[in-house]
């Protein structure tokens, strides 16, 4: 594994653990939420990285999961690539802090897209190896 695929590897770690943390209050399901879709995306690059394809500088879960290359596919359930970039975008606008089209993230919520994160990190970082 290349050492920038391990940076982007190591990058998308922190964000995954700092979701394991932030879970401990309810209060802050929206950076649970925001650092869950910069897990994805983070792991997304790494792959790009290995791959050798040139990174986009985009944010879209979506985007980047259907550029992967083909060796380095995995099965991912789009939905929740889409629902965690819902999070993402309007939580960079103060107005919109980490709202979902049903406001907040529950506290359900924000530990599906964290268990969903730590899921895309586990198969990718399998997949890199």
């Amino acid at each position: 594994m290349k050492a920038t695929t391990k940076d982007w590897l190591n990058f998308a770690e922190v964000d995954l653990k700092s979701c394991g943390k932030l879970l401990e209050d309810d209060f802050l399901t929206n950076s649970v939420a925001f650092h869950s879709q910069q897990t994805i995306e983070k792991c997304f690059k790494a792959v790009y990285e290995e791959s050798g394809k040139s990174i986009p500088r985009i944010h879209n879960l979506l985007t980047l999961y259907n550029g992967i290359p083909e060796e380095y596919s995995i099965d991912l359930d789009e939905d929740l690539l889409e629902k965690t970039d819902e999070v993402y975008i309007e939580s960079r606008y103060p107005g919109d802090i980490g709202i979902l089209a049903n406001g907040k993230p529950s506290v359900s919520e924000a530990k599906e897209l964290y268990e969903f994160a730590g899921l895309v990190y586990d198969l990718v970082l399998e997949k890199l190896k």
